[in-house]
């Protein structure tokens, strides 16, 4: 029975996995940062997930879990998310996006050369590119703390391959989403606004830029991909994504068909929500990883959101509170 460790196990990356490992009978340990948040939650009790509380900033207490577990496999999804706070917290931020993986490698390094790990990359590491589809030889020019951390952390991993002979490697994930998202993200904002307005609990949604494009996949095939990547015999780094581009517009015209609802007498633009960055198009060129390991997207978009709002719905039905 292979031992994997997940790192992040509460997000939406970190579940899917869980649940992919666990039915490959894999004994699955998960870590986060504060434990008496999943106190009661039942999704990793009924998977028989061993949870773990980890601080990635103490170097000490990463070595005595790696020593503890000497896992076959790391799965790092432990991270700050993109978004308007990047700004706010850049220190904080980095000292878990960059530093904690310099710490996990060390230590995996030290402790467990053996153990297979695995780094959630990001497309923010391009910035705003120059060209499009990205692939994995596109300059990456990062914009913002998240996107440096992300590069800071893929670099280190890259490093530590050629260095000590680790199987490190780095998955460049786009845009990726499922009903595990936070409402904050603008696909999950979408579809739990048509759920909501469908049912009568309101009856309008702001939205920023309905033009902006985005590169979105499904979260449980990126984990897939994640997967593959750490059975593979050489370590490498890879962009995970569709390779097609989706504005916000189609997101909510799929999201409000589904309900039988045309989203423009619903959807209002509010020029508040507008970032600076959304004329960036970000597009991966997918075809190394298919070519290298055969992995490719399996779930189209469209279903993918109709999926969303459908799950949007039975949630809310079951807590009108």
């Amino acid at each position: 029975m292979k031992k994997a460790l997940i790192t992040g196990v509460n997000g939406q990356d970190g579940r899917f996995l869980c649940r992919l490992l666990m039915n490959r009978s894999y004994r699955v340990t998960g870590t986060t940062r504060n434990i008496h948040e999943l106190s009661g939650d039942s999704f990793f009790s009924s998977l028989g997930v061993q949870l773990k509380e980890l601080d990635l900033t103490n170097q000490s207490a990463i070595d005595t879990l790696i020593k503890k577990l000497e896992p076959d496999e790391v799965y790092n999804f432990a991270a700050y998310a993109v978004g308007s706070t990047t700004w706010e917290t850049p220190v904080s931020l980095a000292n878990v996006n960059a530093l904690a993986v310099l710490r996990i490698l060390e230590s995996i390094h030290h402790h467990s050369p053996r153990t297979r790990f695995f780094q959630a990359s990001s497309s923010e590491v391009f910035g705003s590119p120059e060209t499009t589809p990205q692939s994995e030889h596109t300059a990456m020019i990062p914009e913002n703390p998240y996107g440096a951390a992300k590069l800071y952390a893929q670099s280190l991993v890259r490093m530590y391959r050629e260095r000590y002979n680790l199987h490190a490697c780095s998955a460049i994930f786009f845009n990726h989403e499922s009903h595990l998202r936070s409402p904050e993200f603008v696909s999950r904002k979408v579809t739990l606004g048509a759920a909501r307005i469908s049912l009568g609990i309101e009856n309008s949604l702001k939205i920023g830029n309905l033009d902006s494009r985005r590169d979105w996949g499904f979260a449980g095939d990126y984990v897939e991909a994640a997967w593959k990547m750490l059975q593979c015999e050489a370590a490498d780094d890879y962009i995970v994504a569709t390779g097609i581009s989706h504005s916000v517009r189609d997101l909510c015209e799929i999201a409000f068909s589904h309900v039988g609802l045309d989203y423009r007498n619903f959807v209002a633009v509010s020029e508040d929500l507008i970032r600076s960055r959304d004329s960036s198009l970000l597009v991966g060129n997918y075809q190394r990883i298919r070519d290298s390991i055969g992995w490719r997207p399996a779930t189209s978009f469209e279903d993918m959101i109709r999926d969303m709002v459908d799950y949007d719905i039975q949630r809310l039905k079951g807590n009108k509170e």
